[in-house]
């Protein structure tokens, strides 16, 4: 029986995993490595603590995302965020109009294209997961979803840093392209961290300014599907992301102990990012369906290119 065949539970696999998790903890770890051995791990020897791995995702992410607010300036990323919030508008509505065009043309269920359209027009996993229990979707709905949306993060995540530096971009146009063109903040933050320290602070400010359009989304889907009894989720790691933002720019004491928390929250955007490999398994690729997947594709395409050429002309 070959080692992908073996049960996720054995010793061996556990071994494996803590042993490639402990690596990815390591200085010579990059985001995009960890993806590529936690897809590596998920093929060929399978996920120990599978159960266990969306909560624990979503936790290292939001936790990284907040130890990375230690290390921005509070007027830059304001800046920022003033820059990046038309294309994030006109972006957010090309895309669902978009989205709805294809479900018609590719003959796709209402409430999966609805949720695909979400991921990819605000920030990923996170706004499928929030907009989700609004429309009531069902767990078959959710995880097609959620897999268009982990497989192209994976892509982008390897290649928009490539295509960035062929097309000579500076750190600022990096930044901005990549927080509107890449769904999840893990991959966002993953990408403009391996461009540069300029392209990571806009990438990270804008791509969470862009995450709160979750909540007007999401009173917006409980209208559409007619859902009175909807429960917003708001984001309140952002909230926490800005604190730490302020408190690195205006507090002294806070600047001498930030370079390490900026330390330590790189390296479990890393680990993040194993995780999320370890999680696109072929169960998930199966699960996806080939009209939902090009339905992604092309949404992506699109929302990329518009975006790569708005920040070429604009910014």
């Amino acid at each position: 029986m070959s080692l992908a065949e073996t049960p996720q539970n054995t010793i061996l696999s556990k071994i494996l995993f803590i042993a490639a998790a402990l690596f990815c903890l390591s200085p010579w770890a990059s985001p995009p490595l960890a993806l590529v051995i936690g897809i590596a791990m998920a093929w060929m020897v399978g996920h120990p603590y599978a159960k266990y791995n969306g909560k624990a995702t979503q936790f290292l992410l939001k936790a990284s995302v907040v130890g990375l607010g230690f290390g921005m300036n509070a007027h830059s990323a304001l800046k920022a965020g003033k820059e990046g919030i038309i294309f994030t508008i006109i972006s957010i509505i090309g895309t669902f109009i978009f989205g709805y065009l294809l479900s018609k043309i590719l003959k796709i269920e209402k409430k999966t294209s609805y949720l695909i359209s979400s991921g990819t027009a605000i920030c990923g996993g996170s706004a499928i997961a929030a907009v989700s229990p609004v429309i009531k979707a069902e767990e078959k709905q959710i995880s097609v979803a959620l897999g268009v949306v982990f497989i192209l993060n994976s892509v982008a995540l390897i290649l928009f840093p490539f295509i960035g530096h062929k097309l000579l971009l500076s750190q600022e146009q990096f930044g901005l392209w990549s927080a509107i063109a890449i769904h999840d903040t893990s991959s966002v933050v993953g990408a403009a961290g391996s461009y540069g320290e300029k392209a990571l602070e806009i990438a990270t400010t804008v791509k969470l300014s862009r995450a709160l359009w979750i909540i007007p989304i999401a009173f917006l889907s409980a209208f559409l599907f007619k859902n009175k009894e909807a429960k917003i989720k708001i984001p309140y790691f952002i909230g926490l992301f800005i604190l730490a933002m302020l408190a690195n720019s205006y507090i002294p004491v806070v600047k001498t102990i930030s370079p390490y928390v900026v330390t330590i929250a790189k390296s479990g955007l890393t680990l993040t990012l194993f995780l999320i490999g370890c999680g696109l398994s072929k169960k998930v690729l199966r699960s996806v369906g080939f009209r939902p997947f090009v339905q992604g594709v092309l949404l992506w395409l699109l929302i990329s290119s518009a975006a790569l050429g708005a920040v070429l002309f604009f910014a």
